[in-house]
């Protein structure tokens, strides 16, 4: 089996092409096997490429425990890139369908190679009912209790379900996210983004994901803290997100949210399966 592992922000994934639907129905089984980084290749997780009724190609996403994510912001910017120097998709705009509806793709070219995408991520929703959350009203800087420490928590659907909180990024172990993204009140979890704002356009963001754990980036949930970063007024709508991958770009416009960041080709290999 032959494959692509690439990275976004040091958030890592395998990519193979899948249009003959050759792992249809294994795609839990082939994840937790290759993201292995002790026996086998190593990642956060894996991304498959498979056709399209609705948009240029579809893009499915697989964490390293096997569970299924609908969206993957770094991972969409790899899966962009992977499909455009493969040449399984031309034009510098293209459309990718995800379990989270058809997602816009922008890549930024210099020299004929691709700089950096930005992508449309779509609204952020903070319907209960979406994320979803047992709370009677919009999660909004509400404070909970975890192992006797209190949150103040921010939660929305931002493609994936997400909960933001704020404050100095050194009162919190990362490993606390595990405990977020367990609670009660969330039936499907959530991804977890400890967030520090530094002044109105910049902020630090350390992220639990759902079935990955600790990752040096999500888009997502840099999308999701810039969001509620705007929400509670601390941030402006252009903000520079720094990961401990890298950095990431987030603009709120009227349509949306949009992502820039890089997608960067770590080698390329085959996998005895």
């Amino acid at each position: 089996m032959k494959f692509t592992k690439m990275q976004g922000t040091g958030n890592d994934f395998i990519i193979i092409d899948d249009r003959k639907n050759s792992f249809v129905g294994k795609e839990g089984e082939l994840a937790k096997r290759l993201c292995d980084r002790k026996f086998a290749i190593g990642a956060d997780g894996i991304l498959l490429v498979r056709d399209s009724e609705i948009a240029q190609i579809k893009m499915i996403i697989m964490n390293a425990d096997g569970s299924y994510a609908s969206m993957c912001g770094n991972g969409i910017r790899c899966f962009a890139k992977y499909v455009w120097d493969e040449n399984i998709v031309n034009g510098e705009s293209i459309t990718i369908e995800t379990g989270d509806g058809v997602k816009k793709a922008i890549l930024h070219l210099e020299n004929n190679s691709i700089k950096e995408v930005t992508i449309s991520m779509g609204a952020p929703s903070f319907k209960v009912e979406q994320i979803p959350a047992k709370f009677d009203e919009e999660v909004i800087n509400k404070r909970i209790k975890i192992n006797n420490k209190e949150y103040n928590i921010t939660s929305m659907f931002m493609g994936v379900p997400h909960t933001v909180i704020f404050g100095k990024l050194e009162d919190y172990d990362i490993e606390e996210g595990r405990s977020v993204e367990k609670f009660e009140f969330f039936p499907e979890g959530t991804n977890v983004n400890f967030c520090e704002v530094l002044d109105r356009n910049k902020i630090k963001v350390k992220t639990w994901e759902r079935g990955a754990g600790p990752t040096l980036a999500c888009g997502t949930g840099c999308s999701a803290s810039v969001v509620a970063s705007n929400r509670l007024a601390f941030t402006g709508e252009s903000v520079e997100v720094q990961v401990p991958g890298g950095k990431l770009f987030i603009e709120i416009k009227d349509n949306g949210v949009f992502m820039t960041g890089p997608a960067v080709v770590s080698f390329k290999g085959e996998y005895e399966l």
